[in-house]
Formats: C-alpha cells, sequence, structure tokens
C-alpha cells in the first residue's frame, strides 16, 4: 500500500486549554502515524474565508450533513479570525504520512457528532449537543480531512497560506504590561519517536504547567554539522564535568585492581590528563544521539545533509519563559532531577534525557536559527504529494 497524508489541525480552544499535548499523547501513542511536520498559524480571514469554502464543497448526503457542515463552517468564522481585542487566535497544523494515514487519524481522533466519552480525542477533548434536531453547542477538539480529495483540497489551501500566516507568531498573545517577556526553544528528543509512546504529549503537558505559550512548533531533522553547531557552548563545559566524573570512576576502578594504597589525589591528576578524549567521546555520543549518524564515519556530504533521526521544536513564549521551562524541565542528570520534573519522569541519561531547553534569551534565539524554526516544511511537503 502506498504512503498517503492526513493532517490534523489543534483548534484555537483546544491549545487555549493547554489540551495540546493530550491530543499529540493520543495520535502518537494509540495510532500508526508518521509525525512529519508541525506549524503554528494564526489564521488570516482569506484563510478562513477558503477554508469555509472548502467545507461547504464537500459531498452533503443529507440535511443533517447540510446543517453540521454550516455549523462548521460558522465556527471557523467565529474561533479562528482575530478576536475582538485584535490578537489571532492560534492553530496548530500537524501532518502525518504512511500506509492508511487517514483511517488512523479519523480512528484516532473520532467522529465529529458521535462523541463516546474519552475513547476518542473528540471523545475526551471536544463537545457535540443537539436539541430537536438544533446543535446547540459544537467544539470539535481538533479538524481532520476524511477521504483524499477532500484532503488534497483543503492541504493545498493550508500549504498556500502556511508562510505568510504561520511560523513563529510574534505579537499575537495579549499581555499585561510590566512582564519580563522572554521566547525560548524546547526540543523533544529523538527517543520520544523511535516507538510508539505518549512521551511527546505527556512532555508537552508538563511544560504546559507553566502558563507559557507555544508560538512556534517543527518537526526537524538535525544533521550532524546543525547538530556541532547546536551543542558548541556546551563542548567547553563537558571537560570539567567529564573530569568530576572521572575522578569518581578512577579511584573506584583502581582500587578494585590494584593490592596497594592508592597516594593521595592520584585520580585527579589523571582525570586531568584524560577529561579531553572522554569529553570529546561524549561529545560524539551527543551528535550521533540526535542525529542518528556518526559523525566520525561521515563523509563531508553526509554531514551537511538533514539526520535520520526526528526532533519536535516548540518555541514557548510569555513571562520569564526561560526560567520556567528549565525548572519545569530539571537537571541534566536525571538521577539529579526533583521529581515531577521533565527529566526526572521521562529521562534516562545525561544524553536520553526527555528534552533540550535554552538556558539564556541569547541562547534561545541562537538555537532556534539554527534549527530554522520558521522553516516553512507544510508547503514543501504538500506540493511532494500533490
Amino acid at each position: 500500500m502506498a504512503k498517503e497524508l492526513a493532517y490534523v489541525l489543534i483548534n484555537p480552544y483546544t491549545i487555549r486549554k493547554s489540551r495540546t499535548g493530550g491530543v499529540i499523547n493520543r495520535l502518537l501513542s494509540w495510532g500508526r502515524l508518521n509525525l512529519v511536520a508541525a506549524r503554528m498559524l494564526a489564521p488570516s480571514r482569506k484563510l478562513v474565508e477558503e477554508c469555509a469554502e472548502a467545507v461547504l464543497s464537500r459531498p452533503m448526503k443529507n440535511e443533517k450533513e447540510k446543517r453540521l457542515f454550516e455549523e462548521i463552517r460558522n465556527y471557523l468564522f467565529t474561533n479562528c479570525l482575530p478576536r475582538k481585542n485584535g490578537f489571532p487566535p492560534r492553530v496548530m497544523l500537524l501532518l502525518f504520512e504512511g500506509e492508511d494515514a487517514i483511517e488512523e487519524v479519523k480512528r484516532v481522533v473520532g467522529h465529529i457528532t458521535k462523541v463516546s466519552v474519552g475513547e476518542t480525542i473528540r471523545g475526551t477533548y471536544g463537545d457535540y449537543v443537539e436539541e430537536d434536531g438544533k446543535i446547540q453547542y459544537f467544539e470539535p477538539a481538533v479538524f481532520i480531512g476524511t477521504d483524499k480529495e477532500e484532503i488534497k483540497r483543503e492541504l493545498r489551501i493550508w500549504a498556500h497560506y502556511s508562510e505568510q500566516d504561520g511560523g513563529l507568531l510574534k505579537g499575537i498573545i495579549p499581555y499585561p504590561q510590566g512582564i519580563k517577556l522572554e521566547r525560548t526553544l524546547v526540543l523533544i528528543k529523538p527517543d520520544s519517536f523511535q516507538e510508539l509512546s505518549s512521551k511527546i504529549g505527556n512532555i508537552i503537558d508538563r511544560f504546559s504547567q507553566t502558563g507559557l505559550f507555544i508560538i512556534g512548533a517543527r518537526v526537524v531533522q538535525i544533521g550532524i554539522e546543525q547538530a556541532e553547531q547546536f551543542y558548541e557552548p556546551i563542548k567547553a563545559r563537558l571537560a570539567e564535568k567529564m573530569k568530576n566524573k572521572l575522578v569518581k570512576e578512577i579511584r573506584s576502578s583502581l582500587e578494585k585492581s590494584l593490592d596497594f594504597d592508592l597516594p593521595p589525589g592520584i585520580e585527579e591528576k589523571i582525570a586531568e590528563e584524560l577529561k579531553i578524549p572522554k569529553a570529546e567521546h561524549e561529545f560524539i555520543k551527543i551528535i550521533k544521539f540526535i542525529t542518528g549518524r556518526d559523525p566520525e564515519a561521515a563523509t563531508e556530504e553526509e554531514r551537511r545533509k538533514e539526520g535520520s533521526e526526528k526532533c519536535l521544536a516548540l518555541v514557548y513564549e510569555g513571562d520569564n519563559a526561560i526560567q520556567k521551562i528549565r525548572k519545569v524541565l530539571g537537571e541534566t542528570n536525571p538521577e539529579d532531577a526533583a521529581p515531577g520534573t521533565v527529566r526526572k519522569d521521562f529521562g534516562l541519561d545525561v544524553i536520553k534525557n526527555g528534552a533540550h531547553a535554552s538556558d539564556s534569551v541569547a541562547s534561545a534565539e541562537r538555537e532556534m536559527r539554527i534549527v530554522q524554526i520558521e522553516k516553512d516544511d507544510i508547503d514543501r511537503i504538500v506540493k511532494r504529494y500533490y
């Protein structure tokens, strides 16, 4: 069976209520779905009008479907256009690829009107109330396409506007005066993508506790050159970290293998000699993990290519964002992290520790440039298919 493209549009209300992680959790742990792109958008009036027109052009089997499609159209104009304060709502567009991807998305998301509690995304996060043949309340949580032609038509619309309406959404959140407004990058690491897992969604859920706003999203496959540039600042610090680790390991190892007492301070001298090669070895392990490629064996051409592993890059914005995210993230080593932090609950070791987060405003800006957070993958992928 050939691969096909499917999409999930996370609606403004779902995002505003911090349910984004829960939706992604279901999609990646309940369905055999390969996430290939993610993008935040603040829909323009033209985009909403074309989406509404596409909805009304769907084949209608009966009068009930006609009423439903009218309700969807009204929902788009009511919820996806700028509010009275002038600020546009945020949506997140996710693209999935794979065999039978359309049916998988439909199965996990559920029917737009047949809401059954907890069994689907809409069963958990959506609502549909009808009385006497009239729709009293309608919140679908997410929008999807239900067949290939419908998805083709609708994704072409989103792709057409994804550059101008999407990317890093600046100036769209109404903040009170006097706050310390910051943006920070979170990189959810490759081990969360390597099997059916709720990890990514749970990590996003944990960061939602900060009260910050997601204003950027992108699925990235970081190449070797990119990764070396991204992690360059930690390379210098690694040597001293490795020295402290080596001191403990050297004394323990030598005491077990030698039949005499070690001279005081000998482990510090040995660790000083070994800290640079040990740091270089650890740095290579980090690059290999994040890219899926061996930097020592790669050719120059392979070093410039994108990696084989995926990460989800998210940009959070709000008051004191750097400190808030890092507090929830926890210490680099999961063993040292506080209970309830991302790294304590989802990390395995200092490399597979769940996620990375910027440690300063300058670092966030530098890291966002490296991962090209504003790059439009939606248009590229849609054009490849259609």
